[in-house]
């Protein structure tokens, strides 16, 4: 590989450089894998694996892996990819559960909660640009695939996207403190939920938009327990809530 190459890889790890190239990075060759034969586009393969083919496979030295990945052990194989456009469309949303992010930072989480996501069949996902990048390596690696059938869209006023759903008799639901119990609280099938920062929980701006408050009690209720739950683990409890048939 070139300097030249080596060093354009490697500046993909920056956001900047991700949105202006409007490309990102997959690494490991099942991810790979699964990415080439999706309908994104794959720009190039790069590979130690000497059995993989294609036109824009390139094979390389495991040093030169070591060198463009941007993961803390490399993989066997890196895909360049041409990142997804998404239109979003708030009636289209109506009828299905929707996942709403105000201002998930931490990469780990919301790749777990894109996973989560997906699992639970959720196809859409409207993350605040307070967000971590979807296209962040870490988000990507935690996604495991899962980015391929999630629809991650960014908005610059999540709190206004709300109020016009909420106008359109969507239900917008929330976790707080003084919420209704998730497991005897009345919810319906569709709907948006929305999950807040890791330290400060959901903005006052979205917190006024919610129609439904709801809270995940810990057991037995009167036990002394952790503070909080993490943000994606609390996003796993609701979704499997929401989906228990009733």
């Amino acid at each position: 590989m070139t300097k030249a190459e080596i060093q354009f890889l490697r500046s993909l790890a920056d956001k900047r450089t991700r949105d202006a190239e409007q490309l990102f990075i997959a690494e490991g060759s099942k991810l790979v894998e699964e990415i080439m034969a999706s309908q994104l586009v794959v720009r190039n393969v790069y590979t130690t694996n000497a059995a993989m083919r294609g036109d824009n496979v390139t094979l390389i030295e495991r040093r030169d892996m070591e060198r463009i990945s941007q993961l803390k052990s490399a993989n066997d194989t890196l895909a360049v990819v041409e990142q997804p456009h998404y239109s979003l469309n708030i009636d289209s949303l109506r009828g299905n559960l929707v996942l709403a992010l105000d201002g998930v930072q931490n990469p780990g989480n919301l790749g777990t909660i894109v996973r989560l996501a997906d699992w639970f069949g959720i196809k859409d996902i409207i993350c605040s640009r307070e967000c971590a990048d979807c296209y962040n390596p870490k988000v990507v690696q935690a996604t495991m695939g899962a980015i391929l059938r999630v629809r991650i869209h960014y908005t610059d006023n999540l709190a206004e996207l709300l109020s016009r759903a909420a106008k359109m008799q969507m239900p917008i639901y929330g976790t707080l403190l003084d919420g209704d119990n998730i497991y005897s609280a009345p919810i319906t099938s569709s709907g948006i939920i929305v999950m807040g920062n890791e330290g400060r929980g959901l903005s006052d701006a979205c917190r006024e938009r919610l129609t439904h408050r709801l809270y995940i009690p810990p057991y037995p209720a009167d036990a002394p327990t952790s503070e909080s739950l993490n943000v994606a683990m609390a996003t796993g409890i609701i979704l499997a809530e929401f989906r228990r048939p009733r």
